[in-house]
């Protein structure tokens, strides 16, 4: 397992898993269960996904003190505002059974500057020690900059959606630059990847297919990246990726993928 030294001093695994839409508690127990044995330590979620109480149930069941776990949760766009961020906090610790968060975000900027004393908020419970760590999710560059003329404290991470059809190099290079880590999600761009002719044609050098070949791209990448799923034998399929590493002519080719084309909404427009 690859880990990142985020700023705010801890260590993330750099592979994680996705539980977006994972919410049928046989279904997510399964694969936490299958996770952790294959050796996954990060796991992904949020207040929106509506799974804390599952994954609750899921730790619970499986031989992993909790301080070798990675966990990340979000607050959703409703309950920006100082004030609702502790209540929300101290909920969700609840619903997981958990004293803290290895990670908590901001879900998204929304469309008015309410993140400001959202972020306020965020920096407090991580100065408190109730979190290891603070970051945000869908931030562009604009929301970025606001952050570094109100606060001191910069986000640990920026979560965006980032895969071989969609990266965003200005804002990528912005947070790197400022020491702030990159999280991909939608990393395989909600399985289209699978059937691209470059990306199964590297595999096929290295008997992986496609989707394992665009995770390791992430990986060289040093993005942070945990694709969802709920398929016994996809997450063992997605951790089998330790084994080899692309050249850098093989990095440029998929590099040469992108589109610009987002799946998911534009942070710009989006509530």
């Amino acid at each position: 397992m690859l880990y990142k030294t985020l700023n705010q001093g801890i260590q993330i695994p750099m592979l994680g898993l996705g539980t977006y839409r994972l919410t049928e508690e046989q279904q997510v127990i399964e694969a936490i269960k299958t996770a952790v044995e294959v050796g996954y330590r990060h796991f992904d979620t949020a207040d929106i996904y509506g799974n804390h109480r599952q994954l609750a149930r899921a730790f619970k069941m499986i031989d992993i003190p909790r301080q070798q776990l990675f966990i990340t949760s979000k607050i959703w766009n409703t309950d920006h505002g100082y004030n609702n961020v502790f209540r929300v906090y101290d909920r969700i610790l609840n619903e997981l059974e958990t004293d803290y968060l290895d990670l908590f975000l901001i879900h998204w900027p929304g469309l008015s500057r309410s993140y400001l004393d959202t972020w306020q908020a965020m920096i407090e419970l991580w100065e408190k020690g109730k979190v290891r760590s603070i970051g945000v999710s869908n931030f562009l560059i604009n929301h970025i900059k606001d952050l570094e003329e109100n606060f001191k404290i910069m986000p640990a991470v920026n979560q965006i959606e980032l895969h071989p059809f969609f990266v965003d190099w200005n804002l990528v290079n912005y947070c790197t630059q400022r020491g702030i880590a990159i999280e991909s999600w939608s990393p395989i761009a909600k399985g289209q990847v699978a059937k691209d002719p470059t990306l199964i044609k590297i595999g096929q050098k290295y008997n992986k297919n496609a989707v394992q070949i665009t995770l390791r791209w992430h990986l060289q990448h040093d993005f942070i990246v945990f694709p969802k799923s709920g398929t016994p034998e996809r997450i063992r399929q997605n951790f089998d990726i330790w084994d080899f590493e692309l050249t850098e002519e093989e990095m440029d080719k998929i590099d040469q993928l992108n589109k610009a084309n987002r799946i998911g909404p534009d942070p710009a427009q989006f509530f």
